[in-house]
């Protein structure tokens, strides 16, 4: 009877330490487990099109994540998007005032995030900073629907 019980007890261990990895798991693929932090400051870019990016998506520069998406909202004057990025503290100083603003996708989902190439100016963004050099994402619906439209034309001609 106690081996029976001891069993049990080791079985209800592995069953809670299985629930909390899975736990964890989902959290790092949900990108809900990285704190904000509070140092830092904020920049604008304005894209055409985000496609499907997310708030809290990251912000990658080289390959390295220097902050993340802090708000999406829409001007109703230029039908334009614009991303609010918080740029972490230790990168203050960092990356250039002409950087280039690029909409990526990582991964088998589908993940979208914005990668940041550096220019080559002496002065760096700041508090309040825009990017005004942006490139929207790629829909792949849009580009789909081009190319079977470029290949209609084709079959179309008479010559």
């Amino acid at each position: 009877m106690n081996n029976n019980r001891m069993l049990e007890i080791t079985v209800g261990a592995f069953m809670a330490l299985g629930l909390l990895a899975l736990f964890f798991l989902s959290m790092q693929v949900s990108n809900l487990s990285a704190a904000s932090s509070g140092g830092g400051y904020n920049v604008e870019a304005r894209f055409d099109n985000i496609g499907s990016l997310k708030v809290r998506s990251p912000v990658t520069m080289a390959g390295v994540r220097v902050g993340r998406v802090s708000a999406i909202d829409f001007d109703r004057k230029t039908f334009e998007a614009v991303v609010t990025l918080h740029i972490d503290s230790d990168y203050e100083q960092a990356i250039p005032d002409d950087t280039f603003a690029k909409i990526f996708t990582a991964g088998l989902l589908g993940e979208q995030y914005i990668g940041l190439d550096a220019g080559g100016s002496p002065n760096f963004l700041a508090e309040g900073g825009k990017i005004s050099l942006t490139q929207s994402a790629l829909v792949l619906e849009e580009i789909i629907g081009q190319f079977l439209f470029s290949k209609a034309e084709e079959g179309g001609k008479v010559e």
